[in-house]
């Protein structure tokens, strides 16, 4: 055997001797079995990787900061009991802003918005950890919520936090939710207890320097009350100086009897610039003051009550102009007659009747909403529906200077006008005016000013409007109401009477110089025995049916039809009139003004 087989006997060798690769690799992966189990016996909590929590650590779900806001919003949902401004709210008899929110709003559809906005005192527990220690929310509450199932803005002052007085980022808030409204086309709801985020004198102290005021807002809410997006206030409290405006501004208000007042300024303001002392709210701005007046539209028994007015006013209108007004399903038939219209207006033209009688009977049962009852009382105007339809109501009141217009009349006929125009609502208008008020009350309220500025609105309004004339339609104010549309929409009663001046004294303007004579040439009494004559013969002249035979009234009706025919009026306009005036508005053909 020669030496190269030796080496490879002695390799074979060698390799039999040695582990195959395999069998190192199970070798070493049993060692190293053996030692992780044996490891694991001595110590049970090695198979979990162990990390020190470091003091500062921030959880990962961000319940810290979850944590923060819940407490910032109980403690604003939770009225400090023991705090003077609380306690002074129920001592007047009024509701915390959160109660009042409650009551409002259907149940559960209240969405606060701004809800940590306010002073927080902050507790520092390590140098990344904190937790509020107490909370001073801001004096004005703002969200979202539903009336009735109507989306809704709404802004609430918070008179128990520093009487509503601006703080910070207070009016931001609300100019917020202004812009929203207007944004949206949202109806926005103001229950207003205090200055709304108007000023106060410590706000020099706390800013270090006196401001120009500003009038935030001023924009959006025009634009609001001009596009027909619903603006309803009410007085809940003292509604002072900006808190005032914004209730003003409102295209409905209405104050609490109990609680309601508004000012320019308080009490102690007006003794120092007036003299005038010792004035309590309700002596300065009570609802005898600004519910007779015409600054605030209704008067409320109290809080409950301006609740379910706000709710029915806003029931009649669309959430814009550039919407046809919400209709319902009504229970009242349309071609309900009522016999009973045939004997209201007496014979006699002296004589008086209740016009409310009218309308009730006329509209939907029960629909009938009256608006300014305390005020410029020779009117009486309102909302109503037809046929489930709403519309808006104009009535002269002849318990009342016998319906002559007065300039609280005018006033509150062009406010209603315009109201109606801005919300698309059609008016059915009934009228018995035998002209504007005369005498030196008259001319020392500017009537005739007043007057002229509501034949303007008669006549640069446009929506639909339907006459019904019931009784007296005399001089320029009767001629402004009954023939500002054309063509023309109106039919007369059986009772219906017109001309330039009433008859009785049309005779001694119309004849004075025959009856002078008379009276002159035969004494008093053959003046009036003539003055007699010329009545009867006037009367038989002022037959409505000769005026319908010259086409000078375009029909006569019975009156037990009259709600047949004008609720037929009313669904014409609301299949064909209202879509356009719709279309015209969203292209900006049409742009009705309120403010």
């Amino acid at each position: 055997m020669g030496e190269s087989d030796e080496k490879k006997g002695s390799a074979a060798a060698s390799e039999k001797q040695q582990p195959s690769q395999t069998e190192k690799a199970a070798s070493r992966a049993a060692q190293l079995s053996g030692h992780l189990n044996s490891d694991t016996e001595e110590r049970p909590n090695a198979g979990k990787r162990r990390r020190r929590a470091k003091q500062d650590e921030l959880p990962a779900d961000y319940s810290d900061i979850l944590g923060q806001i819940k407490t910032l919003r109980t403690l604003a949902a939770t009225p400090d009991t023991k705090k003077t401004g609380y306690i002074r709210q129920k001592q007047a008899g009024k509701l915390w802003v959160r109660e009042r929110i409650e009551q409002l709003l259907d149940k559960g559809s209240w969405r606060e918005v701004g809800s940590m906005t306010g002073k927080v005192q902050w507790k520092q527990l390590s140098p990344l950890k904190e937790e509020p220690e107490s909370f001073q929310p801001s004096n004005n509450v703002n969200g979202f919520g539903k009336l009735r199932g109507r989306q809704v803005v709404l802004t609430a002052d918070d008179f128990s936090q520093r009487a509503g007085h601006a703080d910070g980022a207070l009016f931001e808030k609300t100019l917020y939710m202004e812009k929203l409204a207007l944004k949206y086309k949202l109806p926005i709801i103001k229950l207003v207890d205090g200055s709304s985020g108007g000023g106060s004198v410590t706000s020099i102290k706390t800013q270090g320097f006196a401001y120009i005021p500003p009038m935030l807002a001023g924009y959006e809410i025009i634009s609001q009350l001009n596009a027909g997006i619903p603006n309803i206030g009410a007085a809940l409290g003292s509604a002072i100086g900006l808190g005032a405006a914004r209730l003003v501004a409102c295209h409905f208000s209405v104050m609490a009897a109990d609680v309601g007042s508004m000012f320019n300024a308080g009490p102690q303001v007006v003794a120092g610039a007036t003299f005038e002392e010792g004035l309590s709210f309700t002596e300065l701005g009570g609802p005898q003051v600004h519910c007779t007046n015409g600054t605030i539209d209704n008067l409320a028994a109290n809080e409950s009550d301006c609740f379910d007015q706000m709710r029915n006013v806003l029931s009649y209108l669309p959430n814009s102009g550039t919407q046809i007004p919400p209709v319902v399903i009504s229970q009242d038939p349309v071609t309900r007659q009522s016999p009973e219209l045939r004997t209201l207006i007496p014979r006699k033209r002296e004589r008086m009747y209740d016009p409310r009688r009218i309308i009730t009977t006329v509209v939907d049962s029960n629909t009938f909403f009256e608006i300014g009852a305390l005020w410029g009382r020779t009117a009486i105007v309102g909302l109503a529906r037809l046929g489930g339809k709403p519309i808006g109501i104009i009535s002269n009141n002849c318990e009342n200077l016998a319906g002559a217009i007065d300039a609280a009349g005018s006033q509150k006929i062009t406010r209603h006008l315009k109201f109606c125009d801005v919300f698309n609502l059609p008016i059915l208008q009934f009228v018995d005016v035998p002209g504007y008020a005369i005498g030196t009350v008259a001319e020392r309220t500017a009537t005739m000013r007043w007057g002229v500025e509501l034949m303007k609105t008669y006549y640069t309004t446009t929506v639909p409007l339907f006459n019904v004339i019931v009784r007296k339609v005399y001089g320029v104010a009767g001629g402004v109401m009954v023939d500002c549309r054309d063509p023309h929409a109106r039919v007369a009663w059986p009772s219906g009477e017109w001309g330039s001046l009433p008859l009785d004294g049309g005779i001694d303007v119309g004849h004075a110089a025959e009856l002078r004579k008379l009276e002159k040439e035969g004494g008093l009494e053959a003046r009036k025995e003539r003055w007699r004559d010329l009545h009867t013969e006037y009367s038989r002249l002022m037959n409505p049916v000769r005026t319908a035979n010259g086409f000078s009234v375009e029909e006569i009706i019975d009156p037990a039809r009259t709600r047949e025919l004008v609720a037929e009026w009313c669904r014409w306009v609301y299949e064909s009139e209202l879509p356009e005036r719709v279309v015209k508005r969203m292209g900006g053909q049409l742009q009705p003004v309120f403010a």
